[in-house]
């Protein structure tokens, strides 16, 4: 039996599954929190329910990917790295340039680093870890998945802004929105839940996590996202401030006194967003322990919900009702009480939750009998979806 590695790193977290292929036999997987921030937690889940887990302040992306190579070792898991036969990479954006999955080439990877400007805070990242695998085990073939595929077909209106069509065009400017993988997913398992075909169904997906984005769905396909030509735009998240003025930025230039605007541009994706409102953490779990006593943790939750809210609520304007609406991602798969206060907001539609349901936060339905749009807890499994599109092209 083969043994793929998939390997998703975002930008406050990895995540990483070893499957037995072609079986998709799940061996082990982990997750590293918290990255680079204090009380980095660092778990392993494996064998029969058994699981390892550790915290290690300010961990980041390279320390916890050799962590992950000595932890499947130490706890006899594989035997010896040569057992792994391939490695999955998420890669955020890739642009026109990639549209499915592609074995990783030393052109390919100066074509994904080439491709940074789209998403500064993730392409170099990966493009550092690709490397990183391809030293550690040499002799296995190294394989990238690209988060902006499910979106290359965006229907025309969606896709653009409304900029010169000439320098549209030249530049490639697009709304390449981001986890593709993951709305991708969503939307096949919940045609399998709703027991209807993926070609006829209408939907709006939220991944809401420290990176967090929407997108409608019709007939299947992508034909919106929240995110745009970066992963900046969109919803608010974590640290990253969400849709904003441009004319913000020479703004803040001039009154900061900073000529460079990459500096602008870093604190708008990196001390911005929830962390920024709330001066508390980009962790929505620390800024609700304080939202009853602190009004800037509770003005940081009720941002989030609202740009939820208006987007959701255009999406199923847009697409003229949905069969579903889809929870996922770290926020939207743990946080009963938010789920209800996105809900709440989103009456008008007549769309409501089964209380006991939602608390059970266990995959499937979690609307309520009388609910005029179907609500669905669906866990993501960026992994698995990964997985098929590697083992598709071996």
């Amino acid at each position: 039996m083969q043994k793929t590695l998939v390997i998703n790193a975002g930008s406050s977290s990895l995540k990483w599954k070893l499957f037995e292929m072609p079986a998709e036999t799940v061996l082990a997987s982990g997750l590293v929190e918290r990255i680079s921030m204090p009380g980095s937690i660092f778990t392993v889940k494996y064998g029969d329910h058994q699981k390892f887990e550790t915290t290690i302040d300010n961990l980041d992306q390279a320390d916890a990917a050799k962590m992950v190579f000595d932890e499947l070792q130490r706890l006899d898991i594989i035997q010896d790295l040569s057992e792994i036969t391939a490695v999955a990479h998420r890669v955020v954006a890739g642009g026109q340039v990639f549209k499915s999955a592609v074995e990783v080439t030393p052109e390919v990877l100066e074509q994904i680093k080439a491709l940074s400007n789209f998403a500064p805070l993730h392409n170099p990242m990966e493009a550092q870890g690709i490397a990183t695998m391809a030293k550690t085990l040499p002799n296995v073939k190294q394989y990238a998945v690209f988060d902006s595929q499910f979106f290359t077909d965006l229907p025309e209106m969606n896709a653009i802004y409304s900029l010169p069509y000439e320098i549209t065009q030249k530049y490639q400017i697009h709304r390449y929105g981001e986890h593709g993988i993951s709305h991708g997913y969503l939307t096949g398992r919940a045609a399998e839940l709703l027991h209807k075909d993926k070609k006829d169904i209408d939907l709006v997906t939220m991944h809401l996590g420290s990176g967090a984005s929407l997108a409608a769905v019709k007939d299947g396909k992508a034909f919106d996202t929240s995110m745009g030509f970066t992963p900046l735009t969109g919803v608010t998240m974590g640290t990253r401030a969400g849709d904003l003025d441009p004319a913000l930025v020479p703004y803040l230039m001039q009154e900061l006194q900073v000529s460079d605007p990459n500096e602008i541009m870093m604190l708008l994706n990196q001390k911005s967003g929830l962390l920024g409102v709330s001066g508390i953490s980009p962790d929505m779990r620390e800024i609700k322990a304080q939202e009853k006593t602190n009004p800037r943790a509770k003005l940081a939750v009720d941002i989030f919900v609202n740009r939820i809210v208006k987007y959701a609520g255009s999406y199923l304007t847009e697409l003229d009702g949905a069969d579903a609406l889809v929870f996922a991602g770290g926020i939207g798969e743990h946080n009963v009480e938010l789920r209800q206060e996105i809900i709440d907001k989103l009456a008008i539609f007549n769309v409501k939750l089964d209380a006991d349901l939602n608390a059970a936060g266990k995959e499937g339905l979690i609307s309520s009998a009388d609910s005029a749009i179907k609500v669905l807890l669906i866990p993501t499994d960026e992994e698995l979806a990964m997985v098929r599109q590697v083992d598709a092209i071996k």
